[in-house]
């Protein structure tokens, strides 16, 4: 990939045993391919805590799921909906079609398992013209395991797509996956699957969404 090419993401279809009532923790996950090194949003070189990324898919819900390399996991907040990007966190921008988009789907984790789920409207890519409409909410599920001893703490997100589209199921969709991590003793670091070129970080820059291709053949 060069400095300034789109990354793309062929999701395969996940077995039929996958389910969002099952656990997901269980689930063979090393199966699908693999998003790594997370890139700092500028572009500069690869995090230093690093974030391993997998997708996979049926035909009722997206899967994601967040592996984060953190020597300092904490967070303050408890309550759905808060700040959680003032703190630590991961995160997925989403939107259907092929297309640059100017309204999308947000969605982040944090390491306490608190959820955060929003709609944007962002025509310009400017944060003046920024619309979040935080009363939207997803019917979504979502995990959180977290090994403090060991550094290391894991997300998972099952999206159902009615909660983003309505009829035919496209193939192709913009995304970004994002870590915001703040060591209390140290620089935090913005990283992400598609670097935005920004400085400072700002994910908002649909333009930089790489491509998920919902592929046709299971893992």
């Amino acid at each position: 990939m060069t400095t300034h090419e789109l990354p793309r993401y062929d999701a395969p279809r996940v077995p039929p045993d996958w389910s969002a009532n099952s656990d997901p923790f269980a689930w063979d996950w090393e199966r699908l391919p693999v998003i790594t090194p997370f890139i700092l949003a500028d572009g500069s070189r690869p995090a230093i805590q690093q974030t391993i990324a997998r997708m996979g898919y049926d035909s009722n819900r997206l899967y994601v799921r967040f592996d984060c390399a953190d020597r300092d996991i904490w967070g303050t907040y408890r309550e759905r909906d808060e700040p959680l990007y003032d703190e630590e966190v991961v995160e997925l921008f989403i939107s259907p079609g092929s297309e640059t988009p100017t309204e999308y789907f947000e969605f982040e984790i944090s390491p306490n398992g608190v959820f955060f789920d929003a709609q944007i409207e962002n025509l310009h890519e400017e944060r003046t013209t920024l619309r979040v409409d935080l009363a939207w909410n997803a019917d979504a599920r979502w995990w959180v395991r977290r090994d403090d001893d060991a550094g290391h703490w894991t997300a998972i997100l099952a999206l159902p797509w009615r909660s983003l589209v309505s009829g035919t199921l496209p193939s192709v969709w913009r995304i970004n996956l994002f870590r915001i991590e703040r060591p209390r003793d140290g620089e935090p670091e913005f990283s992400c699957w598609s670097p935005t070129f920004t400085t400072p970080a700002d994910f908002h820059k649909p333009s930089r969404f790489g491509y998920l291709h919902l592929a046709e053949g299971t893992y």
